[in-house]
């Protein structure tokens, strides 16, 4: 699309009034050029940090790099753990041991890596292997009595629910990422919500979410938090603190390792199904599960 030239353009310069449709051409390119711009435009709510660390795996078939990293500066500290990176040939040839500087890209719907510069390994120089985990319990093993607090300041022990399946997962409030204590928290609004619905189910099963940061979570910020999730109710699903040791006590049984580090927590993450007799039925590694997945082991225990 072209503005008119010559002749007329130029009478129209002499008249100084421009006419009627002339103008409505020139608001309709303009219109149009700012909603071009607005379309190519970056999210505002894109943050980016700058992540230096090695490489600990590779999971080509998912797209994801497990890097032990150090501070990300104005973000998070030092830890390992598992990034999407949207490069494909960078994960072609990514190997263990590989240094790796890239762009840590957060926004509301996710966080990868970007822009990565690899740095190899020296030849012959086996990579440090992964930290190596807590043991995890086998099922069948009697789950500790710990004793903990919940959002209502009320103390309560393990051995309360006795009767009921009991399912646990652990959490901070102060998580800054997504795929980690929120969607732990997301899952079990969704398991909540399935508990709620299904009176015989919601009768014989209980949720509880465990703070790793008990120090600075004490009942009324879980209260707040578990509302976000819980839409108030807390019938069917506690959120608790605690004395530390008594935290740690059951986080270690359930194999999740952790430490506090600059306001922050480095975890694990496990989630655990403890059957009405108190004995473990089955733990969750990672962020992997499913809502439906536990729903169905809940499900399939015999009636008391």
């Amino acid at each position: 699309m072209r503005l008119r030239t010559g002749s007329a353009l130029r009478h129209n310069r002499r008249m100084n009034h421009p006419p009627r449709r002339q103008l409505c051409l020139l608001a309709a390119i303009l219109l149009a050029s700012s909603l071009i711009y607005g379309c190519s435009s970056k999210p505002t709510n894109e943050h980016r940090y700058e992540l230096k660390g090695r490489v600990v795996s590779i999971d080509r078939a998912k797209g994801e790099v497990t890097v032990d990293h150090e501070d990300v500066k104005g973000y998070m500290p030092a830890m390992t753990m598992a990034f999407p990176l949207r490069d494909a040939e960078a994960l072609k040839v990514l190997e263990a041991g590989d240094g790796l500087q890239a762009s840590l890209v957060i926004t509301d719907e996710g966080y990868w890596l970007d822009t990565p510069v690899i740095t190899k390994s020296i030849p012959g120089v086996s990579p440090a292997a992964p930290p190596a985990g807590a043991s995890e319990p086998q099922p069948g093993a009697e789950v500790p009595d710990v004793k903990l607090v919940n959002q209502d300041g009320r103390p309560f022990s393990l051995k309360q629910f006795r009767g009921r399946a009991l399912v646990v997962t652990f959490v901070y409030t102060r998580c800054p990422l997504p795929d980690y204590c929120p969607l732990m928290s997301a899952n079990f609004a969704q398991l909540n919500s399935a508990l709620l619905k299904e009176e015989a189910l919601g009768g014989r099963a209980h949720l509880l979410s465990v703070t790793l940061d008990p120090e600075y979570d004490r009942p009324s910020v879980l209260r707040a938090y578990g509302a976000t999730y819980a839409g108030g109710r807390f019938d069917r699903w506690d959120f608790a603190t605690g004395d530390p040791a008594e935290v740690r006590r059951l986080a270690e049984f359930c194999g999740l390792t952790y430490k506090a580090e600059g306001g922050q927590v480095v975890h694990s993450l496990r989630t655990a199904v403890v059957a009405p007799d108190g004995k473990l039925l089955k733990i969750y590694r990672g962020n992997e599960w499913k809502p439906d997945e536990v729903l169905g082991d809940l499900r399939n225990l015999p009636a008391s």
